[in-house]
């Protein structure tokens, strides 16, 4: 094959693994399977909005259909939450935020990550070294883009967050990235 044959062709597969990807449902990245338990239960660390931690508690498992998830979210919060989409690099509201708070769950409210464990990843995507508390999120594997990923997910409503890779900063040497449209920030009271 020619060699700009070769470079069409695999420029033409990248767009449709990267399209696919955005397309994918959202159950088979969440892990739907425990939201479609109904009265399911989840123990979550809750922090005020000025990043107190509060005591563990066990709370109901926010589980809605698509249409009220739609009613709920603007379209890009939904793609990227309940259909695990990923927003492009570079454009989500909070990817240079440098503000101190909390970035909590768009879809219920969960806190998520600190800013205090924010840094400049350089990748265009909000990119944290911890979570706020790893109880408030669930790790998935994620093989939908022809490559073996960590997704990460709200533990309370199943919400695709982004991913986590292992080429963060220390003390973790972790990079949660994650889209700006499935959190939504608290400046601390």
């Amino acid at each position: 094959m020619p060699r700009r044959g070769f470079i069409v062709t695999a420029a033409a597969g990248a767009i449709a693994l990267a399209w696919a990807a955005c397309r994918r449902p959202a159950a088979a990245a969440a892990g739907a399977t425990m939201a479609s338990t109904p009265n399911a239960l989840v123990t979550i660390v809750p922090f005020t909005d000025a990043g107190v931690r509060q005591a563990p508690v066990t709370v109901p498992k926010v589980v809605k259909t698509d249409d009220e998830w739609k009613k709920q979210l603007d379209a890009g919060e939904y793609l990227v939450t309940r259909k695990a989409g990923t927003e492009s690099p570079f454009t989500g509201s909070t990817w240079n935020l440098h503000d101190k708070g909390i970035y909590r769950c768009v879809c219920c409210g969960t806190p998520l990550y600190d800013s205090d464990t924010k840094f400049e990843s350089g990748t265009g995507w909000p990119s944290f070294w911890q979570p706020i508390a790893p109880e408030n999120i669930v790790n998935l594997s994620d093989s939908s883009a022809m490559m073996v990923r960590t997704a990460v997910s709200c533990k309370r409503c199943d919400a695709h967050l982004g991913h986590v890779f292992d080429d963060g900063p220390k003390p973790t040497g972790l990079r949660y990235c994650m889209n700006s449209a499935a959190m939504k920030f608290v400046k601390h009271a």
